[in-house]
């Protein structure tokens, strides 16, 4: 049995295209795999704090002597690194906000891209001092944009700050098998909007049924 962690980080709530779409796709996995468990972080309508200076001086002190005060400042990022590691397949829905993630999204990824817990740092190896900690993992990632376009080799790629970033930040922590679904034209709604949705719940549907077995959990 696999388990799935569904992120969405958009505001909106039933005007959400990735809110929708990221639960369409788990509709579809479970039909497939209904032995699956599912997990639902909503950062979007329950936004994360952003770190402070004393979850950074927690974060990069040793674990073992941390004071109580440390621990507490780290709680609630050790909670979303536990919820990551438990999982097999990450879902997260992306609506871009001029041309990059949301805020919203950025502060949980802040929170759970951890020294000790999802990379490790080793100065002596002069090489490659960080290595990723999460393995055996896969991510579909939805995004919606106002206007379309913006997938590789597609007239609005350069701007696209979303796809770049999430794949650096993840392949980062171990995670590479990633793939993206894109559905387009909020701003100008209409038959180009449907359109755009129809195909991405296609796209969504093929990578659901992509892997019939279920995922290697991480070790």
């Amino acid at each position: 049995m696999a388990h799935v962690l569904r992120i969405d980080s958009s505001p909106r709530a039933a005007r959400s295209h990735t809110r929708r779409l990221t639960g369409m796709f788990v509709e579809m996995w479970l039909r497939q795999h209904p032995a699956d468990a599912v997990s639902h972080r909503d950062v979007g309508l329950q936004p994360l704090p952003p770190v402070s200076e004393s979850w950074i001086a927690a974060a990069f002190h040793p674990a073992a002597e941390r004071t109580a005060e440390m621990r507490a400042a780290l709680s609630l990022s050790d909670e979303l690194v536990d919820e990551l590691l438990l999982a097999d397949l990450l879902v997260l829905g992306v609506p871009m906000y001029n041309f990059g993630i949301p805020a919203q999204l950025k502060a949980y990824i802040d929170q759970i891209v951890r020294i000790g817990r999802t990379f490790a740092f080793e100065p002596h190896d002069t090489a490659q001092p960080y290595k990723p900690l999460t393995h055996g993992k896969r991510a579909v990632v939805i995004v919606s944009s106002g206007d379309a376009g913006y997938g590789p080799g597609e007239c609005l790629a350069r701007f696209n700050h979303v796809e770049p970033y999430l794949r650096t930040v993840l392949e980062y922590i171990g995670i590479r098998q990633i793939d993206f679904a894109y559905a387009g034209y909020d701003e100008f709604g209409g038959e180009r909007l449907q359109r755009s949705l129809t195909a991405a719940l296609a796209r969504i549907n093929r990578l659901a049924l992509q892997n019939s077995s279920p995922l290697a959990r991480t070790a």
